[in-house]
């Protein structure tokens, strides 16, 4: 039996302060009507006296005194099926060119993160086409690797590429798209359709009520977890941008009055956090896995910011871009000094180890006479030493920077390439027989 309640106390930006109703629950679902305006709502927050419900729409026809709430006293769900596969989507996961698909059946969005207990540990490399992620930083199927973007670069160009090339056996793609603005979304989805139709988006723009933005990973991770655990597919999850995510419960937050944490942000934003990064991994008994790939950018450059610093606990790992080797031109400007896969030794074979541990030691120690070097001058180095920045030089250019996706083939053959440049008695983390075979051969 349908019943609504008049008890509406005060309206600040999309939340509403509603009178408390027995037996209402958190994230449960309400409608809410004002005159002939109807709209959907979640209930975000209770005590004994006051709900408050954040509304999923514009609010600003919303009369106060003429409101009236039905409490559906059931989670916040999103329609399910394999047709929605390469559909773009708004935050509630509605197709938004009106297109039909046969509804398989409808999902609460929050599930909470999975069990430590029932996870199997990662073990397979998903390759994303970018030599400084694949050889040195490799993704591996059931991570969840976020990526450190910084403002001014060409984020929504690599996020693209990054959509369309990135692969894995069986694999489905989900863009979830957080709080854009609409030409960068339109640009976005123009590159995406081009060059892979597969990809699914989820699309919420800068112009959508904040709790848009807190629904759209949830929306997106829950049609995630359909095509992985029930489908077998093995699913990447691009979050992009989590800043505008994190920058959306903030606000939010601060219309609750609650008390806030550092720079603002509330204390619970970690949990809050973990609740959409611990949405990742592969299960045992089920076929699929989800793979996440959050990227958000890093507000004034500050790796130490709340968002990336409590992304950075959460994650297995990082990868960084830099702004200097953008003013190189270098694309994409991916700074593998600073950049970290924690389960990647788990994957990958020794001579990969070896190889990659090489790369990283050479292109460390050339950093490092290159900064000799600007205090010196190059004409004060050995032979060895301008080998070195020969290396440096050429690894930025010709390794780091690409236009177009590689295969694992093509950037070994690069690395070896590489390595050739430097005096065989530098290459200390190659065996006699990888030396034969890769730099003499």
């Amino acid at each position: 039996m349908r019943i609504e309640y008049e008890g509406a106390l005060e309206i600040k930006g999309n939340l509403l302060f509603f009178e408390t109703v027995e037996n209402v629950g958190l994230n449960e679902e309400v409608a809410i009507r004002s005159n002939e305006k109807i709209l959907k709502g979640i209930v975000s927050s209770i005590n004994e006296q006051i709900t408050v419900i954040e509304i999923l729409g514009e609010v600003y026809e919303l009369d106060l005194q003429n409101i009236k709430v039905e409490f559906k006293y059931k989670p916040v769900q999103i329609p399910l099926s394999e047709e929605m596969s390469g559909k773009v989507l708004n935050s509630f996961g509605e197709i938004l060119d009106k297109s039909i698909v046969n509804i398989e059946k409808y999902q609460n969005i929050n599930v909470g993160a999975y069990n430590p207990a029932k996870r199997l540990y990662p073990k397979d490399i998903v390759k994303t086409g970018f030599s400084s992620i694949d050889a040195l930083n490799t993704l591996i199927k059931g991570q969840k690797l976020p990526i450190f973007a910084l403002s001014g670069l060409p984020n929504d160009e690599f996020v693209a590429k990054l959509a369309t090339q990135i692969e894995i056996e069986n694999s489905v793609v989900i863009l979830g798209a957080i709080g854009l603005r609409h030409e960068r979304a339109e640009f976005l989805i123009d590159n995406i359709v081009k060059n892979n139709q597969n990809v699914t988006v989820f699309l919420n723009l800068a112009n959508e009520p904040a709790v848009n933005s807190l629904v759209l990973p949830r929306s997106a991770l829950t049609f995630a977890e359909y095509m992985a655990f029930e489908k077998g597919k093995n699913v990447i999850v691009i979050l992009y941008d989590m800043t505008n995510y994190a920058n959306a419960l903030r606000e939010i937050s601060a219309k609750k009055e609650e008390i806030p944490g550092k720079k603002g942000y509330p204390g619970y934003m970690y949990s809050d956090l973990a609740s959409i990064y611990e949405r990742a991994g592969i299960l045992k008994g089920k076929k699929g896995s989800i793979t996440q790939i959050p990227i958000l950018t890093l507000p004034d450059d500050d790796i130490t910011h709340p968002i990336p610093d409590l992304t950075g606990y959460i994650t297995e790992g990082q990868i960084t871009m830099d702004r200097n080797l953008y003013k190189k031109g270098i694309f994409p400007p991916v700074n593998v000094l600073t950049s970290l896969s924690r389960l990647m030794n788990s994957a990958i074979d020794k001579t990969h180890k070896r190889f990659a541990s090489q790369l990283y030691s050479s292109y460390a120690k050339a950093k490092k006479i290159e900064m000799f070097a600007s205090i010196i001058g190059e004409e004060e180095l050995s032979e060895t030493e301008k080998k070195y920045l020969l290396f440096s030089k050429k690894f930025e250019k010709e390794f780091v920077n690409q236009d177009i996706g590689r295969t694992f083939e093509e950037t070994f053959d690069k690395g070896w390439e590489l390595l050739k440049i430097l005096p065989e008695g530098e290459l200390i983390r190659l065996t006699d027989e990888e030396i034969k075979k890769y730099i003499n051969g």
